[in-house]
């Protein structure tokens, strides 16, 4: 696994969605080993609820472990996301 682990939920017509992406794949650009995987909720339901996903977008920090270290609902600027990255890679 990387070092940090950016998960990202979003849906087709979340507009906030699409600026997280930007701001998530910043923070995957600017971090060495950094990766980002994007879910679709309504593609992904089960995913969704079993990790009690309630809106859009919603980014999980995961640890080199796959632990989760920090979880955000809204849209984060880049420097929120380097400080939850740093969280992780504790």
């Amino acid at each position: 696994m990387s070092t940090v682990q950016f998960e990202l939920f979003t849906s087709a017509f979340c507009g906030p969605c699409h600026h997280t992406r930007a701001v998530v794949t910043e923070a995957v650009r600017l971090i060495p080993g950094a990766t980002m995987v994007e879910h679709d909720v309504a593609h992904e339901t089960d995913l969704a609820e079993s990790l009690d996903i309630r809106s859009t977008p919603t980014v999980i920090v995961r640890d080199a472990d796959g632990a989760e270290t920090f979880r955000a609902g809204g849209t984060p600027n880049v420097a929120q996301v380097l400080v939850a990255a740093e969280r992780a890679l504790r």
